[in-house]
């Protein structure tokens, strides 16, 4: 069996994080048209709505600054005058999918992703999800999140919101070592944060996320080891640990810092192993991909009930089969088919108000795809999976060597009716779900760098 730091060498490779299946670079060249894209939706819908109901996903893409880590899509500003604008364009949009369904959408699960969300004022943000609710009916057992930026949630944001259904909100908190924030140019200190936390506490939420970020430039065993024992402080219903990805040729800001400031390799990994250690101290659990829940969280819950699920907001305790996704850049999964809006501010809004769908690109599944899509989901929500008969001998015979060698390596079990994630195996997940992924396969090497490093 190879030695952890051999197994780090070997599988530190770029690897998608296998929100959906196909990955986004791998979808088809061919735009779906509205038509193909709204017949998707209506199956789907016609098939899940009353059972399962929909999940929504609203992008905000504002921000005050810029953070140098950061691969999200953004549109940096400090005037505030573009939230009335940007809002009624999601309504629009919205408003050109109701007209589609025939019926009155139950939403069952609702995230406000970023950007910064909390940019927008608790009166605009009311005023955004009053609208959406005015077209809609809501799940009795919905799930509301945000993600909130520590320096600008404020009570009233929290109230507000609270008062709307939400009962989840996700700090960004990357850091919180003076010298990696100003590096990644995010600035904020412990008291905000902990004004942030008990405030959404005192309100009545009942999780509170923390998102944190291993291998930024300057961090050090002892910088992270200071982060952690504020962590504990707070101790947040659930963590993110995210692996830093590195990716300046697609986000030119993090040309900010020289790549030699950049914890990388075994340095990094033992970063992660610091983490995962005061972690499993402090009670949490190791959900997968980065995720970590205390026992009284409904994500650590759906992990033991084996009811997680993941789309492109990540992991969710809600397994809906329709996701729409309104706003810039925001990207839609119909089950068997995508789509992604445009990226810009200005062309999204014009298409909306044309009373057209802001389409950059999309992919309608093919069989095998479908296939795939259910066996990755079942890898990483689950941590197993059973094939079906015969599946094991249809894989090629490249893809069954790796298998094997992962099965040696001590990462999963594997028998000719399917296989068992380790909890060393957990680690290396996305390198497992990328032994199936036939299409990263016959492509990695035809293109540039896509993803960023597993480890």
């Amino acid at each position: 069996m190879l030695l952890q730091e051999e197994l780090i060498q070997k599988y530190n490779v770029p690897a998608p994080r296998y929100t959906s299946y196909p990955t986004v670079p791998y979808w088809n060249d061919q735009k779906p048209t509205e038509r193909d894209w709204f017949k998707a939706v209506k199956r789907t819908f016609d098939a899940t709505n009353t059972t399962k109901g929909i999940s929504l996903y609203v992008h905000l893409p504002f921000c005050e600054s810029l953070c140098t880590y950061c691969g999200c899509n953004t549109r940096i500003t400090r005037n505030h005058q573009v939230e009335p604008k940007y809002i009624k364009a999601i309504l629009a949009e919205w408003q050109l999918y109701v007209d589609q369904l025939g019926s009155w959408p139950i939403i069952r699960e609702l995230h406000l992703g970023g950007g910064t969300p909390t940019f927008f004022s608790p009166e605009n943000l009311a005023f955004l999800l009053n609208g959406l609710f005015d077209k809609a009916d809501i799940h009795p057992e919905h799930e509301f999140s945000f993600e909130g930026h520590p320096n600008n949630t404020t009570a009233a944001h929290l109230q507000t919101l609270y008062d709307l259904g939400f009962r989840r909100v996700s700090y960004g908190i990357q850091d919180f070592d003076e010298k990696v924030q100003k590096a990644i140019n995010r600035i904020q200190p412990y008291a905000n944060v902990e004004r942030a936390t008990q405030e959404a506490r005192k309100i009545g939420y009942e999780s509170v996320n923390f998102d944190l970020v291993y291998g930024l430039p300057f961090q050090t065993q002892e910088s992270i080891a200071r982060t952690l024992e504020y962590v504990a402080q707070l101790k947040p219903d659930r963590i993110a640990f995210y692996s830093y990805a590195h990716v300046p040729w697609l986000k030119p800001g993090q040309r900010g810092y020289d790549e030699k400031d950049l914890p990388v390799d075994a340095e990094k990994r033992a970063l992660y192993e610091l983490g995962l250690e005061k972690f499993t101290q402090l009670g949490y659990t190791d959900i997968g991909m980065d995720h970590f829940a205390l026992p009284t969280d409904a994500l650590y819950k759906a992990m033991q009930h084996k009811t997680l699920h993941r789309n492109f907001m990540g992991y969710t305790t809600c397994a809906t089969d329709l996701l729409i996704g309104l706003g810039t850049s925001a990207i839609s999964d119909a089950g068997n088919a995508y789509l992604q809006n445009v990226k810009k501010v200005e062309e999204y809004q014009q298409a909306v108000f044309s009373g057209e769908l802001p389409i950059l690109k999309g992919h309608l599944l093919t069989k095998q795809d479908s296939v795939i899509k259910q066996l990755i989901l079942q890898i990483i929500c689950k941590g197993e999976v059973n094939w079906t008969p015969g599946f094991w001998y249809s894989l090629e015979p490249e893809a069954r060597a790796e298998l094997a060698a992962m099965k040696k390596e001590g990462l999963l079990r594997l028998t000719e009716e399917g296989l068992w994630v380790t909890p060393l195996g957990k680690t290396f997940v996305r390198n497992i779900c990328m032994v199936f992924d036939v299409l990263h396969r016959k492509k990695a090497n035809q293109t540039k760098q896509l993803f960023s490093k597993a480890i």
